[in-house]
Parts: structure tokens; sequence; C-alpha cells
């Protein structure tokens, strides 16, 4: 079994073509703030990879810790700041990017490598003709040869449009250019069947085959200090690659060089393994790209017809509408346990649904004097198992 693990994850690496790698502030950042050698060590092995013909994008996390390290040596009062507030993280951002760029714009030149600052926000994404031009923006840097160094746009990202963390950007980013795979540099050693922080005995993972049937909020339930993301949505991230058919390695960043050992076939840290059913870039996109505007609660019958036949969302199989949303509203589905079901765009607002929950689609003329639908949600429109 440890032989077959060996060759897959040899296999699996040796195919890859474009990687993308997220590197957390734990692993970049010390008490004094940006911590050079961790970054030297970092663009090391980066350009390593990109010396043997990998096309490498980095999502790198790192300016606000910068940031807030530089106020706290320059501002007076800056003992007194609460950077959990917006305005005072995006001002961090700003001032912690710029030196963060500054780092990786040196330390790549060692190499004779040039990089490419990246700055996105979720509405950026959101937009369809905004992703196509990004995307060929990206691609026409990665065929020059440059690495892009991807962050999200912090300083003017409204909270409800936030990525959130940069796990979750990093996941939209391998379908964005087209990654074989992800790697997501972190402070911890991979993924434990338990919190090794209460748990001495925990285990860690080596491979994953089945993302979706981890429980993963049981398996994770506590943040690093330093970024905003903890284990939960770095497996959150890895699922929703997954669910594009790309591996994600989950492996410590502290590790000294872990992507020059790993590469040459150490086995560190945790593979998540690719779904056998992908989904769509079309329905990727649909699914992540914005966030939920509401609600609709199905009765059994409509989650299992969802779940198991892939059958569309009928009115009638509605019981609960929550929220206030447009014709068009991505919407989270979920069962009567207030598990989710799935993601969908409602062809019908909020108001409406509310008016035709539960009825028969021939009915629905009469209700509302028109129906373009006969579907609360299509199909084709629709996620299932969506990481959320």
């Amino acid at each position: 079994m440890v032989g077959a693990a060996e060759s897959l994850r040899a296999d699996i690496l040796s195919r890859a073509r474009t990687v993308v790698v997220k590197v957390g502030s734990a692993v970049l950042t010390c008490g004094a703030g940006l911590d050079a050698r961790a970054i030297g060590r970092l663009v090391d092995q980066l350009s390593m990879l990109h010396d043997r013909g990998l096309k490498v994008v980095l999502v790198s996390s790192g300016a606000v810790a910068a940031g807030r390290t530089r106020i706290r040596q320059s501002v007076a009062g800056a003992e007194s700041i609460d950077f959990s507030e917006l305005p005072s993280r995006q001002a961090a951002s700003a001032i912690g990017q710029s030196r963060l760029m500054h780092e990786y714009d040196q330390e790549f030149g060692r190499f004779g490598k040039t990089v490419a600052q990246i700055l996105l926000t979720r509405e950026d994404l959101k937009s369809r003709k905004r992703f196509l031009n990004a995307r060929n923006t990206m691609r026409r840097l990665l065929d020059w040869g440059v690495i892009p160094v991807i962050n999200e746009n912090d300083t003017v990202a409204v909270a409800e449009l936030e990525f959130g963390d940069n796990d979750t950007l990093a996941s939209l980013i391998v379908d964005l250019v087209g990654a074989e795979l992800f790697v997501n540099l972190t402070s911890a050693g991979g993924v434990f069947d338990k919190n090794p922080d209460k748990h001495p005995d925990a285990c860690c993972l080596p491979v994953i085959e089945d993302v979706e049937s981890l429980d993963i909020e049981g398996m994770c339930d506590g943040k690093t200090s330093v970024g905003s993301g903890g284990m939960y949505s770095k497996l959150r991230a890895a699922r929703r690659a997954a669910q594009l058919g790309v591996a994600t390695l989950i492996v410590s960043g502290r590790e000294g060089i872990p992507l020059d050992r790993v590469f040459r076939g150490e086995a560190l840290g945790t593979l998540v393994l690719p779904l056998a059913r992908t989904v769509s870039h079309r329905k990727f996109w649909l699914a992540y790209h914005d966030t939920p505007a509401g609600s609709v609660q199905v009765d059994v019958g409509a989650a299992k017809a969802l779940r198991e036949k892939g059958k569309s969302l009928l009115p009638a199989g509605v019981r609960a509408v929550e929220g206030r949303f447009a014709r068009g509203a991505l919407v989270r589905i979920e069962d009567e346990a207030g598990a989710t079901v799935g993601v969908g765009l409602s062809n019908y607002s909020a108001a409406e649904m509310r008016r035709i929950m539960g009825r028969k689609s021939a009915e629905l003329a009469e209700v509302l004097g028109q129906a373009p639908f006969a579907e609360a949600i299509h199909r084709d429109n629709l996620l299932l198992d969506a990481a959320l």
C-alpha cells in the first residue's frame, strides 16, 4: 500500500505542468515582521521548480502582518490600534504589500527571474468578463516565463466581497490558470486526524482519497494565530481543487526546503487526491465566485432527487426560503436537517419563490401571472456538494 501511495504521488508530481503554490503568513513572518530567510528559502525552491520547466504561480499572504509590524515600529500610539477592524487591516496591507513585493523582487532577481504583482478582489472574479481578462493576463505572463505573485487587494475589498482567506483565493486561482497541482505551504506538517495541539496522539494523514467524505469541522477546530485561515479553510480549498480534478499537497512551509524534498520523492505532508467525479469549469465558476444571497430548504424527496438522480429543483420540493435575492442570484440549497445539498442560480426571486414553493410547475403561471421557468433551479446551474 505504501509503495502504491508513493507511486501515485510521483505520478501526480510528474504530470504537473502548472503549479499554484500558496504560502501563509505564519510561514513568511516572525515577531519582527517579514522573515527574510524564510522568503529566501521559498524563492530558492520556486526557482528550482521554474528551472525544471514548470509554470509557477505564487499566492502569498503576509502583507497585513508585515504592515502591522511596520506600523507598530513607526506610528505613534500604534499599541492601541485594533487590527481586527477592516480600515486598519486595509491600511496595514497597503503598507505591507509593497514591502512584501520588494522582498520577492529582490530574491527572485538572484536567479534572473521576473515577478508580476496581481491583486484581486472577489468582484474581479465574479464578473465573467473580468475573470476572462485576468485569465488572459495570467496566461500571457506564464507564457513569458514570469512568476505571478497574487494576493487579495485588501485595500479596496469590502467585507462582503472579501475572499475571506488566501486559501479560498488560491483555490480559485487553480481554476483560473488551469493548474494541475495545488501546493499549500502552512505552519502544520500536514492534515491530522484530530487537532495535534490538543491531542498528542494525533496522526498525520499521508493521503486523503475522498476529501468529500471527511468530517472537516470535527477534525479542524481552530485557526492559526497569524493568518486568517486554519486547517478548515485549507481542506475546503483542497476539496474545491479536487472537484476540478486537481490534487493538493498540504505540507509544512517550515520544513527547511519542503518543495525540493517533495519533488525529489520524499513523502512529506498530506496529498489530497482529485475526486473521481469532477465538475465543469463553468459550474465551478458559478458556485464559487460569488457568495450565496440566500437559501432554500427542500424536502426529503427533492433532496434525494438532487443528490441521487441529478435532477433540477422544482418549486414543489421547496419548503422554506431565507433571505432576499433577485432572479439569477446564487442561493444555497439545504435539506430538512440544515445540511448543504449544493448551490445554484435561482430562476425566481425570493419573493416569487415564497409564493410558488410547494406548488406544481403547472400552477406557477396562475400564481405569478407568468412562469418563464418550470424549475426553481435548473440542474445546469446547480453544483452539488459545494465546498462553502
